[in-house]
This record gives C-alpha cells, sequence and structure tokens, in this order.
C-alpha cells in the first residue's frame, strides 16, 4: 500500500472521530445551564425579541433537529453565525487558527531543539550529574503547570528584567507599517520571535519534558542492544554508534509521543493564549464558553479535533522516513 493510499484511509478512518467530536460537543454544548438570548439581548428581554433571536439561530427546533442541521452545515463546511460576534464562525476561526498554529509550531520546535540533545546526552552520560541534571529538568516541566511557568516567566523577564514583552503579540506576516520601530518584513519577523519567547518556552516546556525522558529512555534501550555492543566489540567509537546506529533507531517513539501530545499542546495553548493575552483560538474559545456561543464553541472545539487528528496523521506517516523498516505495503 502507498503512502498516499495509506493517508487516504486513514482520513477515511478520522470520519467517526470527526462524528464523535461533532456530537459529545453538540450535547455537551446543549447540557449547558443558562440561556445565550438573555446573554445577548440582556436580562430582561422582551418575549417578541427572544423569539426572533431564536427563531434565527434555530433555537426554537427540538434537540435532534438542530444536530442533523448542524451536522448538514458542517458537510458544507458552513459553522453558522457566532452568537456573540455576530459573524460566521469561519471566519473568527481563519483569524485565530494561524496564531495558534505559530504558537503550537514554535512551542514543538522549541522542545525538539532542546529535548534532543538533553535526551542524548542523558543516556550517553547515565547516572553522572549531566544525567541527573537532564531528568531534574525533565521532572521539573513535567509536574509544573504552564500558566505558573508563564506567570513567573513575566514576572522575571518581562516586569524585571524587562527583556522580553509580556502582550501584544505580532506576527511575522504583519505589515511593517502595523508594526512599531519595523519598516522591513525582516524586522517584523525579528519582532515576532521577540514576543514568541516567552509564550514558547510556556507551552514548550511541558513537551520539552516529556520528550527528553522518552529520548534518554529511547537512547537507553537502543544502546543496549546486541548490534551496539558487536559495533563497540569491533572499536567503532562511541560517537559514531550514536550517530549511525543509535540515534535514527531511537526516534520512533519519540515520533509517537509527538502525535501524543498533541492534545495536551492544544489545550496548554488555552491556558498560555490567557495569559500572554494571545488572541489566539485558545482565547476564542473561552470567550465563546463565557458567552454561551454554542456555534462557536462546537466550531473551536471541531478544529482543535481536526488539527490533532491530523497531527496525528502525519506522525504515522512519518515512521517511514525515520525506519526503513517500517513499510505500508500489504505484502509481506
Amino acid at each position: 500500500m502507498s503512502r498516499l493510499r495509506y493517508a487516504a484511509g486513514r482520513l477515511l478512518q478520522s470520519i467517526p472521530v470527526v462524528l464523535g467530536v461533532i456530537t459529545i460537543t453538540f450535547l455537551l454544548t446543549d447540557a449547558i445551564p443558562g440561556d445565550p438570548v438573555s446573554i445577548m439581548l440582556g436580562p430582561s428581554p422582551s418575549a417578541q425579541q427572544a423569539a426572533a433571536i431564536r427563531a434565527k439561530f434555530g433555537l426554537d427546533q427540538p434537540l435532534h433537529v438542530r444536530y442533523v442541521n448542524y451536522l448538514i452545515d458542517v458537510i458544507r463546511l458552513d459553522f453558522g453565525q457566532s452568537l456573540y460576534y455576530g459573524v460566521p464562525v469561519t471566519q473568527k476561526i481563519l483569524e485565530r487558527l494561524p496564531v495558534t498554529l505559530l504558537l503550537l509550531v514554535s512551542s514543538f520546535t522549541f522542545a525538539l531543539v532542546t529535548a534532543v540533545p538533553l535526551g542524548v546526552i542523558s543516556a550517553k552520560r547515565r547516572n553522572k550529574p549531566t544525567d541527573h541534571v537532564s531528568r531534574i529538568v525533565a521532572l521539573f516541566g513535567v509536574s509544573t503547570p504552564s500558566f505558573w511557568i508563564g506567570l513567573m516567566l513575566i514576572i522575571l523577564f518581562a516586569y524585571k528584567i524587562r527583556l522580553f514583552p509580556a502582550t501584544d503579540l505580532v506576527m511575522p506576516w504583519a505589515h511593517p507599517s502595523a508594526v512599531d520601530g519595523a519598516s522591513t518584513q525582516l524586522e517584523v519577523v525579528l519582532t515576532a520571535l521577540h514576543h514568541l519567547v516567552l509564550p514558547t518556552i510556556t507551552l514548550g516546556t511541558l513537551q520539552m519534558a516529556a520528550f527528553t525522558r522518552i529520548e534518554r529512555s529511547s537512547m537507553l534501550e537502543v544502546l543496549g542492544q546486541e548490534y551496539v555492543k558487536l559495533a563497540r566489540a569491533y572499536g567503532v567509537s562511541e560517537g559514531k554508534i550514536l550517530r549511525k546506529h543509535a540515534f535514527r533507531n531511537a526516534q520512533l517513539p519519540l515520533i509517537t509521543i509527538v502525535g501524543l501530545q498533541l492534545t495536551q499542546a492544544l489545550g496548554g495553548a488555552v491556558l498560555t493564549e490567557t495569559v500572554f493575552s494571545i488572541n489566539g483560538m485558545g482565547r476564542l474559545i473561552i470567550t465563546a464558553i463565557n458567552n454561551q456561543d454554542y456555534l462557536l464553541v462546537m466550531g473551536t472545539t471541531l478544529m482543535f479535533g481536526v488539527v490533532f487528528v491530523v497531527g496525528v496523521i502525519v506522525t504515522d506517516l512519518s515512521y517511514a522516513y525515520v525506519d526503513p523498516r517500517v513499510s505500508y505495503d500489504d505484502t509481506d
């Protein structure tokens, strides 16, 4: 089976997952106590105004009718109109999704760039001071809430040292005229990277800790294999063993955990964006929940689910590039 056919099959298999996300989110959103019409029109709306709003958004229909209508709209890529913002849900998602994706990419880049060397060095120098420090760093990252890390970074680097900004995230694709002190696109990108430092560390610390532990364990397992011992017996240097024999074979568990960490990263993005006042998907879903904007809640949750499903599929497809022994062919 070719990679293209395998990817198509995985996409078909993801349809029930997405359908389950839609169903559960729809039922939970409907069960939220309160009345979105009261939030829109105030605590004492007139009967005519309330009836008009309910009819406009289909809130006067039975639950099963609204569910079927919503499924049909989703198939047509129509997520409805936001009750709070008064614009299509798709428009708000397209405005905010690039910001969250930028934060996710930067945090995973930070996590991988720091975790892989830490894990390799820790495995190479097992039970030495370097290994102990690496494990302490990983334990701290796993056990510390991301919002607390963000607050501490803001206090230290934004208010005490004044080295990095805590708010007003700049997008690297923004026009230079919209960014203070920037006259070229390169300056905009550098400004964006400067603003991204604290949110990236905040969101990426948990992933970095998890990746470090997996990388260390995987490297130790590979370094204990018979073919590695044989290479040592033939006098192959430790550096060459790490580069050519151990490192690549130890990456499959890390790739697996990278895909699974997307769920925690998406959840952490909500807290990170709130702490740093970033207008991404995280803050959007919090605003939607606070205002009982059920269409916006369902739209953002569905988008989170799609991002996770796509991330897992990409993770599966990357196995073959890391390990040639992995094949998607049907034949033995």
